[in-house]
């Protein structure tokens, strides 16, 4: 018999992957109750940690390009003072907490602005090697950490000069709510500065100064926790399968804190892509996002439904195997010997014919041949074909519809999560705080692109040769991806100079101005520009367009669902994922939120993000919305980002028990259709058509050569019926033989 052919294996596999999903369906729905924190709240804490960590690592790259770029570009002209070097660097950028220009050769100090920095801790004589301007950490006298950043300032004739600046280890722009604290930490599990945790002045009471003394000893537990873990390759580190962020990170969960369950979010310092090597990735670092969680009270597990489901599946397969074997299985094993009995010349016992279906046919005709073979008149009361009973295909049917009582309901009906599904208030809270700390990633990171603009107008100054204005345009365009092209506009709105695409400013107009606007010439895609006056050249100024990719390269973030950047009118400008130019938002709720999150109020008249839960007929969505708020030639557009997700792809208790119980019906469904249909292929479809042989031959078709389609207990018998075929005399031989009778009569 063949491996795979045959009646034995598909009912052989039917029991036991029926047995497994009944072990699956006890384990699974059984531990698919409530959960004190829900998988999904853990999982938002750490996306919030990713989003910090890709904030942080931007921030940092961001300040050593420019810093770098910026030195490039004052070496290539002619020699600059030093302090004329640190006042156009902090009139463009107010990034950094202190700037200074060394002299290499002598460590003399040439000038300075902002705090004073720890000049001795810089090893002058290692700045010649491959890693020498790497950016580095040190410790303040204050105990704080500072990261300098370094770039050489290169003159014919003089000696080298070595820019330094200053920078502190806080995240740029994260929104952290009320009760969230975050931090950074290094390799060791050393915290190097923290966001959201009062400090001991202040705070008054006793009691809040030992909640703040708790909150510092956790988050300290989780730094050294997330330091080790974070050591580990994110290949090992991820899900097989998982995507998202390239780094590793993950969630933890701590001791009470404030009365709430302390859950945590970490996540290293990554490039964009995988395996991708910055000069903040080399650093080593860590975040760390901590929250106080409440926890469900009543939450409990219960086994009861996953118990009687299983046992429902033990007892619904054993009838189906049981009537597999008992009126499939048996009877064509019993043909199968009956057929070979008979071959081997056993003629003398009747043939033992089953009860039904085309068993009962097929015995029915070897009883007939067997007759025919030892020269015995046909019984009275037989048949042609004993089509009486079920047919093969009827069990198999019966079978299934057993199967599918079971799977039907798990399927369709039962554990449906509806409109009462209990979602964290956390989890609202935090999509309105990362859609917040998002908007500010996309404000921030085109007040940057204005500022180089305004760096390179700078530098330009007063040349006038286009060569001279190209080879500056071309370095920033090379060391920024978020340009699509730049070039530089006359008063009357003449190219003297560009970089990169062509330039799509209108035709016959001078510098707008507007520091960043956003053109709709018709295309596929919004055009984004940003402008930058240069100072005493008569209106001339440089122009940049922005790359809509890079654009909506910032939306995406995993597990905040569909994002979209839209501009006063609510018409979309960028998306993270497809999108029309200009199209409007999907729903008017979302319009409204959008409206609301932008209404400036309080005394202050500043805007707030808004974050809602909607309920609509079962379809429960989480969404936010929040406006630019903040400084910088980008405050000015008015653009919001809008993000929304629906609930039933989060983690949440009540949607992984539905999960988990449409999975066990799809697996009930999917293991009945494959074992009962390759059985119907490999037995029922040929059984069939050799019963019609079978009755055929017994009729008188002795012309017929009957081949076996598989080596199987069905090709067996097909075997035996050709061997018995080829022993019954033809209707020529029987002719012959009746003649050769009448003669010797007549003799």
């Amino acid at each position: 018999m063949s491996l795979l052919g045959g009646i034995r294996p598909p009912i052989a596999v039917l029991s036991v992957l029926l047995l497994a999903l009944a072990g699956i369906t006890a384990l699974t729905l059984g531990r698919a109750g409530q959960e004190a924190v829900p998988k999904a709240v853990k999982t938002s804490q750490q996306h919030f940690a990713e989003d910090g960590a890709i904030a942080l690592r931007a921030s940092i790259d961001e300040s050593v390009t420019d810093l770098t770029r910026s030195a490039e570009l004052f070496s290539a002209g002619d020699p600059v003072p030093a302090d004329a070097v640190l006042d156009k660097i902090g009139s463009v950028y107010q990034k950094w907490m202190g700037t200074a220009v060394v002299e290499i050769s002598s460590g003399k100090l040439l000038a300075a602005r902002g705090e004073n920095l720890p000049l001795t801790a810089i090893d002058r004589g290692g700045l010649a090697d491959k890693d020498g301007l790497a950016p580095r950490m040190v410790r303040m006298e204050n105990g704080e950490t500072r990261l300098l950043s370094f770039a050489l300032l290169t003159w014919k004739g003089q000696p080298q000069q070595l820019l330094v600046a200053s920078s502190s280890l806080r995240f740029p722009g994260i929104s952290l709510g009320k009760v969230r604290a975050i931090a950074v930490v290094d390799e060791g599990g050393d915290v190097l500065s923290t966001d959201g945790i009062p400090g001991p002045e202040q705070v008054d009471s006793d009691r809040e100064r030992a909640e703040v003394k708790q909150a510092d000893g956790q988050l300290k537990s989780f730094a050294a926790t997330a330091a080790k873990k974070s050591r580990t390759h994110p290949i090992m580190a991820k899900e097989p399968g998982s995507g998202g962020f390239a780094g590793v990170s993950g969630s933890l969960t701590g001791d009470r804190y404030l009365g709430q369950r302390a859950v945590a979010g970490y996540a290293n310092l990554a490039g964009s892509e995988p395996g991708e090597s910055t000069a903040a990735t080399r650093l080593g670092l860590s975040v760390v996002a901590m929250v106080p969680v409440a926890e469900d009270p009543t939450a409990k597990s219960d086994s009861a439904f996953g118990l009687f489901a299983a046992g429902a599946l033990l007892l619904i397969g054993g009838l189906t195997v049981y009537l597999l074997v008992r009126t499939v299985q048996r009877p064509l094993i019993r043909l199968f010997l009956e057929g070979r009995r008979l071959t081997r010349g056993d003629l003398g016992r009747p043939v033992s014919v089953p009860r039904h279906g085309e068993a009962a046919r097929i015995g029915a005709a070897l009883e007939r041949l067997r007759r025919q073979l030892t020269g015995e008149p046909a019984a009275p009361q037989e048949r042609r074909g004993r089509r009486g009973g079920l047919g093969s295909r009827t069990l198999i049917a019966v079978c299934a519809v057993l199967l599918l009582a079971w799977s039907a309901p798990l399927l369709l009906l039962l554990n449906r999560a509806g409109d009462s599904v209990d979602v964290p208030q956390q989890m609202v809270s935090d999509q309105r705080e990362r859609t917040n700390t998002l908007t500010d990633r996309v404000r921030r990171a085109l007040n940057e692109g204005h500022a180089d603009l305004t760096s390179v107008a700078s530098l330009i100054g007063d040349r006038t040769e286009a060569s001279d204005m190209t080879k500056v345009l071309e370095s920033t365009l090379n060391q920024h991806t978020r340009y699509k092209s730049l070039y530089v506009l006359d008063a009357d709105g003449k190219v003297l100079a560009k970089a990169g695409g062509d330039p799509r400013s209108p035709s016959g107009k001078g510098p707008s101005s507007q520091l960043i606007h956003v053109i709709d010439e018709g295309s596929k895609e919004p055009v984004i520009i940003g402008t930058a006056e240069m100072q005493g050249r008569q209106g001339a100024a440089v122009v940049g367009e922005f790359r809509i990719e890079f654009l909506n390269s910032l939306l995406k973030r995993p597990g905040l669902g569909e994002v979209r950047v839209v501009d006063t009118k609510h018409r979309v400008i960028g998306a993270n994922t497809g999108y029309l130019e200009f199209e409007d938002l999907p729903g008017g709720r979302l319009e409204e939120l959008a409206e609301k999150s932008a209404e400036k109020t309080g005394p202050d008249q500043s805007v707030t993000p808004r974050g809602v839960l909607y309920r609509d007929s079962g379809d429960l969505k989480i969404a936010a919305a929040a406006p630019f708020d903040g400084g910088g030639a980008a405050r000015a557009l008015g653009w919001t980002v809008v993000s929304w997700q629906p609930v039933a792809g989060l983690a949440i208790p009540e949607y992984t028990y539905q999960n988990r119980t449409v999975l066990a019906g799809m697996l009930g469904i999917t293991a009945a259709a494959a074992c009962l249909g390759w059985l119907h292929i490999v037995v029922v479809r040929p059984l069939r058509h050799l019963a019609d042989q079978a009755e055929a031959l017994a009729d008188g078709d002795r012309r017929t050569v009957l081949y076996p389609r598989h080596h199987d207990e069905v090709g067996a018998v097909t075997r035996s019926l050709e061997l018995i075929r080829q022993q019954l005399p033809t209707g020529t031989q029987r002719k012959r033989d009746g003649a050769t009778a009448g003669l010797a009569g007549r003799n």
